[in-house]
């Protein structure tokens, strides 16, 4: 009978698979958990009312900011549990649309809006944009949620008018409602290209975890406030 040799090396790390993966699984059994509590022991909601952005679009399930947020929140053992409700391809018209349903289901403690790109890109006019988050902005404080709108930019060659413009309606709404603000929700990606798919617009998923930094000050200061 011929036998099969094992190298040290391939023993030592077929002895570790084992442990590495009970490690994976406790992780994963202790997020499973820390949720599960958080629903039962009626954990504040966050809301999160996003586009491709949010949604996770071209990525791995699970490795969009918004799946981040809850493993970030389980290990800040901050009781809350997150509800996202993006949609790829939604406009500030839609999330407006969809909101007060949303609302009325989750009763949110907060609500994050990060709409507005694909208007831009549709060169949708400004004020809209702004009335539209405003309108979004109002309708959650009034339903008792902390709001926190993600500023967006347009590319320069929409013109420095309208990238102008497009990039005051967040500030402008924000200030209008009493709302809090990131500027620009992609700023620490900068124009480096290794943190965009193919198409130049939808983050990979190296970029989440700078996405989810860039969020967190502001979203942490509202759940704990």
């Amino acid at each position: 009978m011929r036998r099969h040799h094992i190298f040290p090396d391939s023993r030592r790390r077929l002895a570790q698979r084992p442990s590495r993966l009970a490690r994976a699984w406790a992780g994963l059994l202790a997020l499973w958990f820390f949720v599960g509590a958080a629903f039962a022991a009626g954990a504040p909601t966050v809301l999160i009312l996003g586009d491709s952005l949010s949604a996770g679009y071209g990525l791995p399930r699970g490795e969009g900011w918004v799946d981040l947020l809850e493993r970030k929140l389980a290990a800040e053992k901050v009781s809350a549990r997150v509800v996202n409700a993006s949609v790829s391809g939604e406009t500030t018209t839609g999330g407006l649309a969809r909101l007060p349903a949303l609302l009325r289901e989750h009763k949110p403690r907060v609500l994050v809006i990060e709409l507005g790109g694909n208007d831009g890109l549709r060169g949708a006019p400004p004020e809209g944009i702004r009335a539209n988050l405003e309108r979004m902005a109002r309708m959650g404080r009034e339903a008792g949620a902390r709001v926190l709108i993600l500023g967006m930019r347009m590319p320069p060659n929409f013109g420095p008018s309208y990238t102008a413009a497009f990039e005051r309606a967040f500030s402008d709404a924000a200030r209008a409602a009493g709302s809090s603000l990131v500027p620009f929700f992609l700023e620490r990606l900068g124009t480096d290209l290794t943190y965009f798919q193919p198409d130049r617009i939808h983050p990979t998923a190296a970029a989440q975890p700078k996405m989810l930094e860039t969020v967190w000050p502001a979203l942490s200061k509202l759940l704990r406030g």
